[in-house]
Parts: structure tokens; sequence; C-alpha cells
């Protein structure tokens, strides 16, 4: 698998191409309906309980309040109060899709991750209703259906936006309820996706030829980059990574966007917003560039490794802490600080970070989530 795609790789995995566009249904609703994924869909079925859960791969953690929320694999969802450890699996979330990304906003919490799909919880993670889920049909074949989420972020509880897979931007305006496409490319592509027709005589969509991977995913990826994560800085402005050092900027909270790119060629998987127009962007072969005027000029970051870096996250006093492949951990107390370099004693990928307190995270990856200090 070619580096560029490593986080897109781990969404492509497993990706389903089945037909019909769902939101906001409950499994027996969209069963009733032709060309409609049906009860024994994944994309629509609950998550299993499973011993072993928090072993499992775990893609994105957020505070949420009263506890941490950590999704991953197979709709996996866990939550602990402690922030530590005593992790446990909430049981009736609605999917099997993987889940992605999660984030969270006076007790709202929304994860989104493969299919399209979107959960929302109104209690800090406890109970799930599935909102969105977008499957790929022949007869529809725009490659937005079934492209996963990869990044979501509250602008305040009722305003979110959602990021992925072939220039992928969602907006929604009631929290979570109902998602619009967002023209980031200046195309005047807004609307949803045609829905499926009824066809009776249709192919079935068994055939491998019709499942996305890898391959399908570098697809256009310079006039439709996959977008990987979105930021909103302290000024109030939004800014989005994506393949192949494309990045999207917006000064009015994402009405219109521009295109812009980063120095560096390669992809970046993640960014962080800060004070003003603070932006640090990171991603492939530990790349790591700063701006501080929304990515008018930037600065590169030394980081003294190759390793991709896949999350981040800045604790309450500034500190910054930057996880990626083989365990690799990054951290530096504040800005323009230099990045101390640390390996996890998993030394598998780490996906996400929760910064607990100085000196204090817990991560989650490959090897599902743990507690660390460097």
């Amino acid at each position: 698998m070619k580096q560029t795609m490593m986080r897109s790789g781990w969404v492509a995995a497993t990706l389903l191409a089945v037909a019909g566009v769902v939101g906001g249904q409950a499994p027996e609703e969209a069963a009733a309906t032709p060309g409609m994924p049906g009860p024994d869909d994944p994309s629509v079925q609950n998550a299993e309980v499973l011993p072993r859960a928090a072993t499992s791969l775990m893609l994105d953690i957020v505070d949420a309040g009263d506890r941490a929320v950590a999704v991953g694999e197979r709709g996996h969802v866990l939550v602990s109060e402690t922030r530590r450890d005593g992790w446990r699996q909430i049981a009736d979330v609605p999917t099997r899709s993987t889940l992605t990304a999660v984030a969270a906003f006076e007790g709202r919490v929304l994860a989104v991750g493969h299919d399209g799909i979107v959960l929302r919880s109104d209690d800090g993670g406890l109970t799930w209703a599935r909102k969105r889920v977008v499957l790929f049909s022949k007869e529809n074949p725009d490659p937005r259906n079934g492209a996963p989420l990869l990044d979501v972020m509250f602008l305040d509880k009722d305003h979110a936006y959602a990021v992925g897979a072939y220039a992928t931007l969602l907006r929604s305006d009631d929290g979570g309820e109902n998602w619009q496409y967002v023209d980031v490319l200046g195309r005047g592509d807004t609307s949803p996706a045609p829905e499926p027709t009824d066809d009776s005589n249709a192919p079935a969509l068994d055939d491998e030829s019709w499942n996305f991977d890898s391959a399908d995913l570098d697809l256009d990826e310079e006039t439709d980059p996959h977008l990987n994560a979105i930021a909103r800085t302290g000024s109030g402005n939004l800014f989005i990574v994506a393949e192949r050092g494309a990045a999207f900027r917006s000064t009015d909270q994402g009405a219109t966007w521009q295109r812009i790119q980063l120095p560096y060629e390669g992809s970046m998987f993640g960014v962080i917003g800060g004070a003003g127009d603070h932006v640090l962007c990171f991603g492939l072969r530990g790349n790591v560039y700063e701006s501080n005027d929304l990515g008018a000029t930037w600065d590169k970051r030394e980081t003294g490794t190759e390793l991709s870096l896949m999350g981040g996250a800045v604790g309450a006093s500034g500190a910054t802490v930057l996880v990626g492949g083989n365990g690799m951990v990054l951290t530096r107390g504040s800005d323009g600080d230099a990045f101390l370099a640390h390996t996890h004693p998993a030394g598998n990928v780490l996906a996400s970070v929760l910064v607990l307190g100085p000196g204090e995270y817990t991560v989650v990856g490959e090897t599902g989530v743990s507690f660390y200090q460097p």
C-alpha cells in the first residue's frame, strides 16, 4: 500500500459496495424501501459487543465532558469516566461500519466513518442514533456514495462539518440531524447525489470489481482530493488538509473556500487550530508545517522522524502531542519549542491522542486504547 494512502488505506480496507442512500432511517424503515440496504447489511446492523473490543483497532478519541469516547472498527464505541482505564464497550451502537473520527460539544457527540455514516449521541456517548449512511450503487456511481468520512468537527452545538474522500465536505445546521454537501472545489457541486433507481434487473453488487480498494481511492486525487482533517482557528476561520499537499481555508464560516498548496507535496493527515489564525499540519513521512496566518506563510518544524503522523492534540497548558507510525509520540511544551520524540511500548500505529495533563496521554491505534506517559 502506498504511504500516501496510509490513513485512507485503513478506511478503504472494509468499504462495502451496496445499493442505496439512507438518511436518519431505522434499519426496518430502510429495508421497506426498494434499493435501500436491508436489515442484514452491516452498515445498519448494531455493532457486536465483543470481549476484546478495547484492544481492537481504534481510530479516534475525544473528551465528551463526563467521560472520554473512543471509536473504531466494526462500529466499536468505548467510554471511560477516568480517561485512563476502565474502558467499556457501548451496546446498541447502530452500525458495524468502521468509525474513523469523533467530536464532542457540551455532551453532544458525533461519530463518522465508512459508508458515509454519521452517528449522534446526546448523552455523552452512552446511547447512539444513526443519522446518515450513504452506500454505493451501480445505478448511481457517484464516487461520494460509500466514500468514507475521515473527520468531524463542531462549530457549536448545532453547527458541524465532516470531511472525507473524493473532496466530500458536509455541513449540518441542526446538530447532526441532517447533512448537506458543501462545494469546497468552487464547482457549484453542492447537491446530494441522486437517489438510486429501483431496478429489479440490476446485477447483484457482490462482484469484487465493485469493492473500493486503495487503488480506487488513488484515482482523481488531484482534482478531487481526499479531505483528511478539518480544524477551526481561534479567530473562527476554518482549515482543511488533504492529499498531495492540497489544503483549503475559509474565512466566512465555511460559506466559501479557497484552495491552497502546502510547501510539502505529500499528504497531510491532521491539522490543529490555535490562537488567532495559527494552524499546525502534520502527515506523511513525519512532515510538520506551522502557520500563524492561515496558510499565507509556513515554517517547517523538524521532527527527527520519517514515520507518518496520524493524529494530534493540544492540552490545556498549550502543550502539543502528535502520534503516528511504529508507536511514535512527539511532544513539545508550547508553540515554537522543538519536538521531543518518544516511542509507545506497543510499537504499533497510533491514530489519535487525548491529552490528560502534563506528560499524560491516552492514545488509540492498532492495538486499541491505552494510557501512556513518556
